[in-house]
This record gives structure tokens, C-alpha cells and sequence, in this order.
């Protein structure tokens, strides 16, 4: 069958058309795939975060407040020189304090401040493995918590897990330190001039409940540091499971 001209021009066209359909819908499908390899990379990349990624995040984190609040505070001058945890006298005890440096024994009173922080920072390491074993226990849920809690989440979540066990282990270990340090002596010294001074009244204060309950105070501050210190400043989060974690937040 003979084909007329008008007739050979439109089958023409319409192959031209089907090579065009053709080229841009091959266009499309390497735009889409590069698009879609594009999103898997990232994924790989920055994918979303696992139960496992933010426990084991956290738990690095905390690990990590602990290890260094723990080792800077047990130094010399950890307590005594730190704005956050220096141990002052006991509230009660004010008077005691300003009553010595009126009649010049100042010089007592700075000593028996200094022989308190030192006790604190000899008692301090009985801290990490109360609290590594809190950290062993955190659940996921926990974990998740802390994650989009507040800039001290995690600090609130030892307190609340660990503070009974810390008293349990601080007070014996703060009452020897006293010994050692030589502030119980200091201390019966501070006292028994103290309430030899005309018409004041007596005091008796119980040392080593005070320290134990200022040094655990002390400690918690210092923690509390470092974990807004990981929250907010990339810099500290110092391998890539924090980076991770903590850029989700």
C-alpha cells in the first residue's frame, strides 16, 4: 500500500516524539535515582538514631561527666579551690566562724575550711563505681529522657538513683578522711575555744553528716557542668557517638 506524503510526515513526527518521551523520561529516572542514592548516603550518614545509638550515647556521656568531675575534684584543692563545690562552715556555724576572726584566730577558721575540702576530695573516688553501676542500669526509656530533658537531665537521673548509696558509702569514708586529714583535731580545737568564749551558745556539730552531705552536693555541681557543657558546646563531645546523640537532641 502506497503511502502519501502528509501520511510519511506524520509517522516521522510521531518517532520524533517517542525519542523525546523517551530521552527526558531517561532524564527523569537518572535525576530520581541520583536523587534517591543522594538520600541513602545521607541516611548512611546521619541516619536516625537507634535504641542502642541513644543508650549507649547517654552512657557515654555520664561516664564521662563522672570520670572527669570525679578525678578534678579528688585533687588538691578539687574542693577548696572550685566556686561550685569549696565546702564553707556549716550555716549554723557562722557565728563560730565570725566570733574567731573578731578575737584573731581567722587563721584557725581558714584551717578548719581547708581541712573539710580536704577531706571531701580523699573521700570523693568512693563516688565512680556507685555511679558506673546507676549507668550500667539506665534503660532505654531512661536514656530517652535524659536525651530531651533539660540541660541537666542526666545529673538529675544519678541523683535520684545513687544519692542513698553515696551517703551509705561517703559517711565512714568522710569520718576516716577527717582522721586523716587532721580535721577532726582542727575542728576540736575550733569548738572547744569556741564554747569557751563567754555567753555564746555551745555547739556541737555533727562533722562528718555535713561534709558527706556537701561533698555528694559538691560532686553533683561538677557533673551537672559537664553534662551542659556536652549539651551545648560541640567541642566537648569528644567521639562520635556524643556527636551523633547530642546533634539529635
Amino acid at each position: 500500500m502506497k503511502k502519501f506524503p502528509h501520511q510519511k510526515m506524520k509517522i516521522l513526527k510521531n518517532k520524533k516524539m517517542k525519542k523525546i518521551v523517551l530521552l527526558v523520561s531517561s532524564l527523569f529516572c537518572l535525576n530520581s535515582c541520583a536523587d534517591l542514592q543522594s538520600i541513602m548516603n545521607n541516611t548512611q550518614q546521619t541516619g536516625a538514631l537507634s535504641s542502642l545509638d541513644i543508650s549507649n550515647g547517654l552512657k557515654q556521656a555520664l561516664e564521662l561527666g563522672i570520670s572527669q568531675g570525679v578525678d578534678l575534684l579528688s585533687q588538691k584543692d578539687g574542693y577548696y579551690g572550685s566556686s561550685l563545690a569549696k565546702i564553707l562552715f556549716p550555716e549554723p556555724l557562722q557565728k563560730v566562724d565570725k566570733t574567731l576572726r573578731s578575737i584573731g584566730l581567722g587563721s584557725l577558721a581558714d584551717e578548719g575550711v581547708k581541712l573539710l575540702n580536704r577531706a571531701a576530695e580523699d573521700a570523693v573516688t568512693q563516688a565512680k563505681p556507685i555511679f558506673i553501676n546507676a549507668v550500667k542500669n539506665l534503660s532505654f526509656s531512661d536514656a530517652t529522657a535524659i536525651l530531651t530533658g533539660g540541660k541537666n537531665a542526666a545529673t538529675e537521673y544519678l541523683k535520684n538513683t545513687t544519692t542513698q548509696s553515696l551517703v551509705q558509702a561517703f559517711s565512714p569514708k568522710i569520718e576516716a578522711s577527717l582522721s586523716k586529714v587532721g580535721a577532726d583535731q582542727v575542728w576540736n580545737n575550733i569548738i572547744t575555744k569556741y564554747n569557751s568564749i563567754p555567753l555564746v551558745t555551745k555547739v556541737e556539730p555533727n562533722l562528718t553528716s555535713y561534709v558527706t552531705e556537701k561533698a555528694i552536693d559538691g560532686l553533683f555541681l561538677q557533673i551537672a557542668q559537664k553534662e551542659e557543657d556536652i549539651r551545648t558546646n560541640i567541642s566537648s563531645r569528644t567521639t562520635p557517638l556524643l556527636q551523633k546523640v547530642f546533634a539529635k537532641q
